[in-house]
C-alpha cells in the first residue's frame, strides 16, 4: 500500500507511516502542496495512492467519482496530534487493509471509524 498525506495534515504523519514500511509521500514531497484536490486525487489515483487528509471536499469528489480507488482516509473532528493520528492509522492499516486495497472511504472520528465501499453511489 502506498499512502498520499494531504496538506492539511502534518509531514511528520508521512515519515511516521514510512517507519512502518509503507511507501508514504507527503503532497509537498511531490510539490504539489498548492494543488487543487482534484488535482491531488488525480494523482493519487494515476500513482494508485491511498489518500490521507482532514478535508472533507474528498468526500465529495468521491460521490461523484464512479471508480472504487482511490481509497481515502478522512479524520472528521479528530485530533491535530500526529502521533494520536498515527495510531488511529495503524489501526486502519492492521484490521482494515482489504478494503482500503479494494476501494474505500474510511472516516476516522474520536469515537468510531465508519467504512463505505467505493464507488459510494452503486
Amino acid at each position: 500500500m502506498k499512502f498520499l498525506i494531504d496538506n492539511n495534515l502534518s509531514p511528520k504523519l508521512a515519515g511516521s507511516i514510512s517507519a512502518f514500511g509503507f511507501e508514504c509521500l507527503h503532497v509537498k514531497d511531490i510539490d504539489k502542496q498548492n494543488a487543487t484536490d482534484q488535482e491531488i486525487f488525480e494523482f493519487a489515483f494515476e500513482n494508485n495512492f491511498i489518500i490521507i487528509t482532514a478535508d472533507t471536499d474528498f468526500g465529495y469528489l468521491l460521490s461523484r467519482w464512479n471508480r472504487n480507488l482511490p481509497s481515502v482516509i478522512l479524520f472528521r473532528f479528530f485530533s491535530y496530534n500526529p502521533t494520536t493520528q498515527l495510531s488511529a492509522i495503524k489501526v486502519i492499516i492492521d484490521n482494515h487493509s482489504g478494503e482500503l486495497i479494494n476501494g474505500s472511504l474510511i472516516l476516522i472520528e474520536p469515537e468510531k471509524i465508519r467504512i463505505r465501499t467505493l464507488p459510494l453511489h452503486k
